[in-house]
């Protein structure tokens, strides 16, 4: 995998999308950042408050947990095994981890209340947050306190795309809609900086999910893909795709990791425990250490953050796309 082919990249991006939201703040107002009618927000956090009627209050046997659909579930399954053990002993309860398939079963599987605890995907936290009451408090970092990934645009040797105006009359694939590395800020970055539209300029085609992607990139079925670098780090780790099989040709600003975090309406002990187990996980030698100690920077422990702050450039991303979260 080469290098970011133009230093500037991150920066521009950045700049790109402060210029397009400054436009787009006149037609969205607070559009990107409406909580759904049926939640409260009394301290101004951005994310659901605990209702205030303890009857409104969920305090299930069983805890579900699910991680983000980047990639196949069965994988993950085994990965957050040691962990779940520990947020079942801390909180007393039993937990099942719920493999869902895509983004879309895992939001609603949250909003009708049969899922308690979950990480969900950087694009999708804000869909979260507003339609289905989920409350993030942390992600994952490096021991000396670094997080984030990059959105890359990648493709595979002699395809004959060396820069990003070479995808002009190409296929491109995306993840989701829902995705911000997979769909949102690349398809801001291609409109805004290089004047690409989808479907006019270039054609777009969805794979469902960022390993999808890579790996269609790397058998060589797509010409070039949008995608996390951090999935793509996990997959060359575990052997599943070679560094040699894939070019990329941009790399973004740094973005926040998938973030983790409970309904908004657990009961408050349980809610509290769910963070401490989170926070008090010991990850030597476990699952999630193998699996994401090879990210860089490296993933080695659980931090606290604040969607307010945290996804500020995520809600940025949102908002010069056009992007409205109508909860149905």
């Amino acid at each position: 995998m080469t290098a970011l082919t133009s230093p500037q990249a991150p920066n521009t991006l950045r700049t790109l999308l402060s210029v397009a939201c400054a436009g787009a703040a006149l037609l969205l107002g607070t559009q990107a950042q409406a909580l759904d009618a049926r939640f409260q927000d009394s301290n101004g956090d951005l994310v659901a408050d605990t209702p205030t009627d303890p009857k409104l209050w969920v305090d299930p046997e069983t805890l579900v947990f699910a991680y983000t659909p980047v990639e196949d579930p069965a994988v993950y399954a085994k990965v957050w095994d040691e962990f779940l053990t520990h947020l079942s002993a801390t909180t007393g309860k039993k937990v099942q981890f719920f493999p869902v398939q895509n983004n879309a079963a895992q939001l609603e599987a949250m909003r009708a209340g049969r899922l308690h605890v979950a990480g969900f995907n950087t694009g999708s936290n804000p869909l979260a947050v507003n339609c289905a009451g989920f409350v993030p408090f942390t992600l994952m970092a490096s021991n000396d306190g670094r997080y984030g990934y990059e959105m890359e645009i990648i493709t595979y040797p002699a395809s004959g795309i060396e820069k990003v105006e070479d995808i002009k009359g190409k296929k491109m694939a995306f993840t989701s809609e829902t995705s911000n590395s997979g769909y949102k800020a690349p398809s801001a970055l291609l409109r805004e900086q290089f004047k690409m539209e989808a479907g006019k300029d270039y054609e777009p085609v969805f794979s469902g999910k960022h390993d999808n992607s890579i790996i269609g990139v790397a058998n060589q079925d797509y010409p070039a893909a949008a995608i996390a670098n951090s999935v793509l780090q996990r997959m060359q780790a575990r052997e599943v795709v070679k560094p040699e099989q894939t070019v990329t040709i941009y790399k973004s600003q740094t973005f926040p990791t998938t973030g983790y975090g409970y309904a908004y309406n657990l009961k408050p002990e349980l809610a509290e425990k769910v963070k401490e187990a989170f926070f008090t996980f010991n990850w030597e030698g476990t699952g999630l250490a193998k699996e994401f100690n090879v990210s860089e920077p490296p993933q080695e422990k659980f931090i606290p953050i604040t969607y307010k702050e945290h996804w500020q450039v995520v809600r940025d991303i949102d908002q010069a796309m056009g992007v409205e979260y109508t909860c149905k």
